[in-house]
């Protein structure tokens, strides 16, 4: 009898122990709760990580088209040189030394204006006629140099004085641009620094380098003056203002990005690299930098295609693809 109830509790300890391996294989293969034990495992659930992180290292897809659309330009890190700058402001002049004031040789009335302001001429061209006060003969003003007309003073019948200049001719293909340099950068510009000139206008900047630099300083603004003479394309016109950027020192580097495509994504600073159509956060260790480029030391390589322009579209995109995955 002691045996018989000995065999029924081993039958009901192998009974128990079935039904609880087959209640494990259950969880186990069920596609149901396999899936969600996937899903928890990805998203580092029992782990600290943040839910959706590693989507972000997935990057977000744009098109050709979505790209032009957004005004994301796309450039290719490479060797640069990295500039440092002093920004001047300056102004465009004619060259004073192929400038000429033309006056009279004889005080008299005007008879006639052959030339008008913005007129080119050519050398010995009338420019206009005089009747002498002293004669009552009528004599030619021509012009002594070939250019053109920048300023006209005088109408026809008014007096003219051998003293007063009725027309300044200038030959415009090379300009002076001046640049205003304020004390605290006196030793910082030397006799053929390198400058580049903005003249707003649309079209590339000029280079030149600086060829006077003015020993006397003005009152009124307590700077001097730095000038460069440039060759004029037609781009050039005396007294609008433009903007030189003077090279002070460069220095090459490996690789280097646009400053603007830098953005920060969950703490770490980026650079959005184009692989195909697809967009994927680079994080990124800086060198030095100047006012459009920064060194990149590690994260990038020469030849890596980038968002330069309209960067933050990249980091919205992505942003919303994260959230998009969370939910």
């Amino acid at each position: 009898m002691k045996k018989l109830f000995k065999f029924i509790g081993y039958a009901m300890v192998a009974i128990v122990c079935a039904a609880a391996v087959g209640a494990s294989a259950y969880y186990v293969f069920d596609p149901k709760f396999a899936n969600s034990a996937n899903k928890a495992a990805n998203k580092g659930e029992g782990h600290g990580e943040k839910a959706g992180a590693d989507d972000h290292d997935d990057g977000v897809k744009l098109t050709d088209a979505q790209v032009a659309a957004a005004g994301i330009e796309l450039l290719t890190a490479g060797p640069r040189e990295l500039r440092d700058i002093l920004r001047l402001n300056g102004v465009i002049q004619p060259n004073q030394e192929a400038l000429v004031k033309v006056t009279p040789r004889f005080p008299g009335v005007i008879r006639s204006m052959r030339k008008r302001l913005g007129d080119k001429v050519k050398k010995d061209e009338v420019l206009a006629t005089i009747e002498s006060n002293q004669s009552l003969t009528t004599y030619e003003l021509k012009a002594p140099i070939e250019g053109t007309v920048i300023d006209r003073d005088g109408t026809l019948g008014e007096f003219a004085s051998e003293a007063k200049p009725i027309f300044t001719i200038a030959d415009l293909s090379t300009m002076w641009i001046d640049f205003a340099v304020y004390r605290r950068d006196f030793g910082r510009v030397r006799l053929g620094d390198g400058v580049s000139i903005d003249i707003d206008d649309g079209g590339p900047p000029i280079d030149a380098k600086i060829d006077y630099l003015s020993p006397i300083g003005a009152s009124d603004t307590q700077s001097a003056i730095a000038r460069a003479v440039v060759r004029n394309d037609g781009r050039l016109r005396p007294g609008l203002f433009v903007i030189g950027r003077v090279v002070l020192s460069a220095r090459p580097v490996d690789v280097a990005v646009r400053t603007s495509a830098l953005q920060t994504l969950e703490g770490k600073t980026v650079v959005f690299v184009r692989d195909g159509e697809k967009f994927a956060p680079r994080e990124v260790e800086l060198g030095g930098r100047d006012a459009d480029w920064v060194e990149v030391m590690f994260g990038l390589v020469a030849g890596d295609v980038y968002a330069a322009k309209n960067s933050f579209v990249v980091k919205a995109e992505i942003g919303k693809s994260g959230a998009a995955h969370e939910h």
